[in-house]
């Protein structure tokens, strides 16, 4: 039987609770003909359980990172927290973006300038309703539920946040 990268890669992210003895022999000998090169990478489980944990700590150099990029995102354009985390360095610490908005003073950021994946607005109840508010005060349309990324999405320029 022929396994293909996407479904290899797939069990790696699962992990190899649901995978058979049988079946994971064939994914260990289907492996083999990739060079490390071509491997996907993927995050085990146990990388991502690290990163949970750290992003849930404060790490000042990490949050200035963000802090950096955050307020270099102009009035009227907006970013998500995964781009926000990888401008800063730092591609999987998504949630410690969330988290530093959440404990920081909220007029210290333009916290509401950060949004989920697609243009989501992740926030519940009336923290929801202040941040679409105050998105539609600075001129940032919506689509449905969802703010118009295709628009109104900040390319975040590395280059020019850390001068």
């Amino acid at each position: 039987m022929e396994w293909s990268r996407e479904f290899v890669s797939a069990f790696i992210v699962q992990g190899w609770s649901r995978v058979t003895m049988s079946t994971r022999k064939k994914a260990d000998r289907s492996l083999r003909r990739y060079s490390p090169a071509e491997m996907p990478m993927v995050p085990t489980s146990r990388v991502r359980r690290k990163i949970l944990r750290d992003g849930a700590r404060a790490n000042e150099v990490r949050d200035t990172a963000f802090r950096r990029v955050i307020l270099s995102i102009p009035a009227g354009k907006v970013s998500t927290y995964g781009r926000v985390a990888a401008a800063a360095g730092y591609p999987l610490y998504h949630r410690a973006v969330a988290r530093l908005l959440r404990t920081d003073p909220p007029d210290l950021l333009p916290w509401h300038r950060v949004l989920g994946a697609g243009g989501a607005i992740k926030l519940r109840h009336e923290a929801a309703m202040e941040q679409r508010a105050r998105l539609k005060m600075e001129g940032v349309k919506f689509r449905g539920e969802r703010v118009d990324m295709d628009r109104f999405e900040y390319a975040i320029r590395t280059w020019e946040t850390f001068d």
